[in-house]
């Protein structure tokens, strides 16, 4: 698993798709919805992108704790897929919603902590874990 991260507009889908050009994408900003199975996906270089939009539609339908197990459940089933098949490889994009000011509204809140969370639990996962700055990536793991 290959983690992406960095500000909105900083160059991560760009970036992704010069390292990895024939990648089958799966795109939140595209209404895609979570996939859960990916047993289904006739490829093996995925990209699930907007990471953070799947988190606001979870976070805006249970609590906190439930959607950290409900992500947990998920990266574990990615993992699975990926594992299956020495062949396979997860590329996952997610614009960092976690820093600036706090929202004032609590469903942004929630959805920024639990995005937070998730994006912790990922980068523990992951083998690889980028930062996008300005079109620029920076190897953190």
């Amino acid at each position: 698993m290959h983690f992406v991260t960095g500000g909105a507009f900083n160059g991560k889908r760009s970036w992704v798709k010069e390292r990895f050009a024939n990648a089958c994408w799966l795109s939140a900003y595209e209404n895609a919805q979570l996939p859960t199975n990916l047993t289904d996906i006739n490829s093996e270089l995925l990209v699930l992108e907007g990471i953070e939009m799947w988190l606001k539609e979870l976070s805006s339908q249970s609590d906190p704790a439930i959607c950290r197990d409900i992500w947990r459940h998920t990266l574990a089933q990615w993992e699975s897929w990926e594992r299956a098949n020495s062949q396979r490889q997860l590329i996952i994009i997610g614009t960092d919603i976690t820093k600036g000011i706090v929202p004032m509204e609590e469903e942004n809140r929630r959805w920024r902590d639990v995005t937070g969370w998730a994006y912790q639990d990922l980068a523990i996962m992951a083998k690889t874990v980028d930062v996008i700055w300005c079109g620029i990536n920076q190897t953190i793991k």
